[in-house]
């Protein structure tokens, strides 16, 4: 049976993913927005949410549960929705000594 972590949207940024609107496709979401929580075994994903609607920590609209460790799914008011995490774009030494060497500073 796969397993499934639960990352929860922090609290602070809970109205604002409420109030976004239902886009198609698979949701950009920031790793630095979620407190990473609980995991559990389930058949799929959909029985996962149903154990944990029975705790006093049920999943709430925003927070995110990832399959086997690769699959990335957000809670929405449809259900759960394919997402992934944004990688942030690391700058490297060498890139910015080069273009600072081209702007002259």
């Amino acid at each position: 049976m796969p397993s499934y972590r639960v990352f929860r949207l922090k609290e602070n940024l809970r109205a604002h993913f409420r109030q976004l609107p239902h886009l198609s496709g698979v949701a950009q979401l920031k790793l630095r927005d979620y407190v990473e929580g609980v995991e559990i075994t389930a058949s799929n994903r959909y029985a996962a949410w149903q154990e944990l609607k029975g705790t006093n920590d049920p999943l709430q609209i925003g927070d995110v549960m990832v399959e086997d460790g690769t699959d990335l799914f957000v809670m929405k008011f449809v259900g759960l929705e394919p997402a992934e995490w944004i990688v942030p774009e690391v700058k490297s030494l060498e890139a910015e000594t080069m273009a600072a060497t081209v702007s002259g500073t």
